[in-house]
């Protein structure tokens, strides 16, 4: 028999048609049909060593057993094309291959010789689509391990860029993105970008057990990320997590992780970025070589496997992105603000000391209690000092403080009297603006709701006469220490001591009426 594997060895060894005559391995009538045969068909070298030479004529040449072969050779290609399509598997192509042959009179392979059979020829033409993965039927997602560096440029501090990896099992088609950190709502983003990327979502979405991905999955329950099932859920795809301490459950990603750290993170392992951005565009270059990249023990790239066996079978996108959603938990302070991660908003009073879910999008932070929404704001893009409140969120003391303004608090001041008068207008001219000084004079009407406009008066005449600087501090520290009305009191007697000392002090209207002589008359 013809040695086809040596003849494919030295093939790939550069060895010519006329070399392999001359050297009496085969003819050159024989050598051109195996190298164009072989190319047609996608059979290359190197090859498995259980493949014989036997089953390469048998391949290459199949119509030398037509005749003398008393099993009827199934159709590989077709089996291939077929296994593409969901639920089809090896076990339904052979019943319809055997229900063929036995119409026709003719005898069939046994179903594990099918199986083997069609498996062979899958390794010796490097058929890009592996019988465990369906094309269009996972993704399976991952952070790779290593890291790329970031150089603030004025300060030359370090931070780390953690890369992304999105792969496809059947072709190896992959998708990688860098980001500032491994949070949920990096995690959901580069989804939806890989999503894009890709053209399409597939019927699974398979994840590591990270944090931004399960709650908690053991071997009883999986308990999903509550933003990462909204994800699933807008896409029509399923979360089917690996399992723990299973690393063959996402080996193809894991395959493509160490591809990303060999060909993206170690190939640029010597250039210096200064941002984000610089890193992603090389990434996305590497990315394009990585995809393009050709085969070692097959034909084509990733990109080619791809297009020609996977893309047909993807799931079709949403007409608009997913817009990501990150979910927690949070328990209403005093105060009656939650977090966002950087600015903080108002939820309704009446829910302090209570637990609730908080969503936060882009552009949208959502209060939800028992399921039912609570409060929603704007999300604030920048850093902001103060909080976003709204009024109807406020107990009624608080909407009375934000209602306040620089007239009101002048006429409220006229009614108390002229020393109140005095502090209010000092309050509201010590600083750059009038509301800078809201506080303190809402604190002083709060002062006269509680001791009276009387006592307030005599408290703010009280630091006039002590010729101090006003504040909310001492003219409380006077009412509290009811200083205003020992002050009152000290003064009622020494008007009354003046009046003993002195006797009864007839005004001039006593005299004018005729003094003594007068009062005598009268009486």
């Amino acid at each position: 028999m013809t040695d086809y594997r040596k003849i494919l060895m030295l093939r790939s060894m550069g060895c010519s048609q006329r070399e392999m005559e001359r050297n009496k391995i085969a003819s050159r009538e024989t050598s051109k049909a195996v190298f164009e045969t072989a190319d047609r068909l996608g059979i290359c070298w190197p090859l498995d060593d259980d493949i014989t030479n036997a089953d390469l004529e048998r391949l290459l040449f199949p119509n030398k057993y037509k005749n003398a072969c008393l099993y009827v050779e199934p159709d590989y290609q077709y089996i291939h094309r077929e296994l593409a399509k969901p639920g089809v598997t090896l076990t339904l192509l052979w019943k319809e291959y055997r229900s063929k042959c036995y119409e026709t009179g003719k005898t069939p392979y046994m179903s594990t010789q099918f199986g083997d059979k069609y498996r062979k020829w899958a390794r010796v033409t490097k058929a890009t689509m592996r019988i465990q993965h369906k094309p269009g039927d996972a993704i399976q997602v991952d952070w790779a391990g290593d890291t790329i560096p970031i150089y603030d440029s004025v300060t030359g501090q370090q931070s780390s860029a953690y890369l992304f990896v999105a792969v496809l099992p059947c072709s190896y088609y992959a998708y990688t993105e860098a980001c500032a950190d491994m949070k949920t709502e990096n995690w959901l983003n580069c989804h939806v970008h890989a999503f894009n990327y890709f053209g399409g979502v597939t019927r699974l979405l398979i994840p590591d057990n990270c944090k931004t991905a399960t709650s908690s999955n053991t071997r009883y329950d999986t308990v999903l990320n509550r933003s990462y099932q909204e994800l699933a859920d807008y896409y029509g795809t399923a979360i089917v997590p690996a399992r723990v301490r299973r690393p063959k459950d996402k080996s193809s990603a894991e395959a493509s992780v160490r591809f990303a750290e060999t060909w993206i993170i170690a190939a640029l392992r010597d250039r210096k970025f200064f941002s984000l951005q610089e890193v992603n565009e090389a990434v996305a270059e590497k990315l394009e070589e990585l995809n393009g990249r050709e085969f070692q023990q097959r034909t084509g790239t990733r990109r080619s496997a791809y297009l020609e066996e996977e893309q047909p079978y993807m799931l079709p996108l949403p007409a608009t992105p997913f817009e990501s959603a990150v979910w927690s938990v949070a328990k209403v302070p005093n105060d009656y603000l939650v977090s966002d991660g950087r600015n903080k908003y108002s939820v309704p009073y009446n829910l302090i000391g209570e637990k609730v879910d908080v969503r936060v999008t882009k552009n949208l932070v959502e209060v939800y209690y028992h399921g039912s929404r609570v409060a929603s704001h704007r999300r604030l893009q920048t850093l902001q000092r103060d909080p976003l409140v709204k009024l109807e969120h406020m107990p009624e003391t608080h909407q009375k403080y934000l209602t306040y303004n620089e007239d009101d608090f002048k006429v409220w001041a006229m009614s108390v009297g002229p020393m109140t008068e005095h502090v209010v207008d000092f309050f509201l001219e010590s600083g750059k603006a009038p509301e800078q000084g809201y506080k303190a004079c809402a604190s002083l009407t709060k002062l006269g709701e509680r001791y009276g406009k009387e006592r307030l008066e005599s408290a703010c005449a009280r630091v006039h006469a002590y010729g101090t600087t006003p504040s909310i501090r001492n003219i409380s520290s006077i009412l509290k220490s009811k200083q205003d009305v020992k002050a009152k009191t000290s003064t009622a007697q020494e008007q009354s001591s003046n009046t003993a000392r002195y006797g009864i002090t007839r005004g001039a209207s006593y005299f004018a009426n005729g003094g003594e002589h007068n009062e005598r008359f009268k009486a």
